[in-house]
Formats: structure tokens, sequence, C-alpha cells
């Protein structure tokens, strides 16, 4: 491994650290960045395309730690529990909405990748779940959301969210943000809701798809393939701190339409790519 592969992390965590937080799916643009730049080991770039993820979960951590930390350990009132409740609750509800995707994950996930991942099946995910953001967000017009913060998530939509979840788990190109964000506003979750839990959510499933492929392929490359993944995770970890803060900003004065919008134009980019180039997906 050499400079050029320094590059091609460095790319690549801009486009991971954008793209996993926008429901806009970071599987269909790795596609079209790998046509025109990737790692010269090809094992090392299977791997890094998920290890890569935990820059920016770090970034969600570092974000929503006061609402994540579970442990009181300063200026506790008397008698007050060591555990914070609300949020022992809120990771009891992470766990269970994280259930199904870990299944697919541990089960069939080689499967799903020699099946489904292709150009093709990509691009359809981006056009119709583009399609759906549009419909969902029209039908939600004018509706007031009946959970308006995290709390308000109960542990039957929790586990609902996490099944939408599993759409992105089977089905390249779907986006996991995108999946569980149509699932929370369907049953009536606020916009700034959805997304947060949405953060919360890639903790779990990313740390596991993470730690699963490492347990796959290890970690048997030089001291420059360490380099080459580290400033990977440093630039997703740096690129979705903007991301995130940007998203939760939009989204207070403006729905999900425009990115229903984009999804359909990046699918249609994609299918007229590998059409008319004949390339395929490696």
């Amino acid at each position: 491994m050499g400079a050029f592969d320094i590059l091609v992390a460095l790319v690549l965590g801009i486009v991971e650290g954008i793209t996993e937080w926008l429901p806009v799916s970071s599987t269909g643009h790795m596609i079209l960045v790998n046509q025109f730049m990737s790692f010269s080991d090809e094992e090392f770039q299977s791997m890094f395309l998920v290890v890569v993820q935990l820059g920016a979960i770090m970034a969600v951590v570092i974000l929503f730690w006061s609402k994540l930390w579970p442990f009181r350990f300063v200026k506790r009132a008397r008698g007050e529990s060591i555990i914070k409740g609300d949020v022992f609750l809120l990771w009891v509800k992470i766990a269970i909405a994280s259930v199904p995707a870990a299944i697919v994950g541990f089960t069939i996930d080689d499967m799903i990748d020699e099946l489904f991942y292709n150009a093709f099946v990509v691009a359809g995910a981006l056009i119709i779940y583009g399609i759906l953001f549009i419909i969902v967000e029209i039908w939600n017009k004018g509706r007031n959301p009946v959970m308006k913060t995290v709390a308000d998530i109960g542990f039957s939509s929790a586990i609902i969210i996490g099944i939408f979840q599993v759409l992105a788990a089977v089905v390249p190109g779907t986006s996991r943000s995108g999946a569980t964000i149509i699932g929370a506003l369907l049953l009536g979750v606020a916009r700034s809701a959805a997304a947060e839990f949405t953060f919360y959510l890639a903790i779990p499933v990313m740390f596991g798809a993470s730690l699963l492929k490492v347990v796959k392929h290890g970690l048997h490359f030089d001291m420059m393939g360490y380099i080459t993944l580290g400033v990977g995770m440093v630039v997703a970890f740096v690129v979705s701190l903007f991301v995130i803060k940007f998203l939760m900003g939009y989204i207070r004065k403006h729905d999900f339409k425009a990115f229903g919008v984009y999804r359909i134009i990046l699918g249609i980019a994609v299918l007229l790519y590998f059409f008319l180039t004949g390339a395929a997906v490696a």
C-alpha cells in the first residue's frame, strides 16, 4: 500500500462522513467512487468500507454523549440512583430495535452481498426509496407528530423501526438512515426525533458490522494499512460532526423531500453509468 491508498482513504472517509447520516445511501456513493478509485488490495477495501464506519459512529457518541451516557457520578442528589433511568430505558429500546438487523447480519450477510450487491439493485433501491420519501412527506404534511421526542418512542415503535432498518441490511442502496427515518415518520415520530433515534441505532449496528468484518477478514496488513485505515476513520469522524449538526438544523425547517429527489437523480445516474460503460460492481 502506498500514497495513493491514503488519497483513496481520504476521499472515502469524506463520502462516508456525509452519506452515512444523510438518507441518501452510502453504498450507492461508495459504488460510484469505487469505479474511479480503489485500494490496491481488494481484501483491504472490503474491510475498510465497513470498519471506516467506526469513525462516523464516534461523532454520534461525542455529539450526544450527555444523552447516551447512562451513569451519574457527579452532582448526585441524596438517595438518587447512579444510573440515569431514562437513558437506561433508551438503551433498552436501542437494543430491541437492533435485534432484527443483528439476526440478518450474523446469518445471511454473505448471501446478501452475493445476491444483491450490484449496480442495478442499488440504483433501484435509490429510486424506489427516493419516491417513498416524497410520498411519505406528502402524506405527512399537516399531521401533528404523535411522538415528538426520542423519549416518546415506545418499545413497540422501536422494534418496528428496527424492522425497517433490516430493509437497508437486505437491499444495498436503501440507506440505513433512510429506511429507519421512513419507518419512524410513518409511525408518527417527529422528524428531529426520527433522525436522532436513527443516529443512536447506528452505534450497536455499525459496531457489530465492523466487528463481524474484522473477525471474518482479520487485520493482517502492514503499518501503512493501519495508517490508511486510521486516516479514513479520522476523516469520517470529522466530516460526520459537521453533517450531523447540519441535518439536525436542516430538518427543523425543512422536510426530507429534497433527499428523495436527490436519491432519484443519483439512482438514474448509477443506472446510466453502468448501462453505458458496461462496468460491473467489484
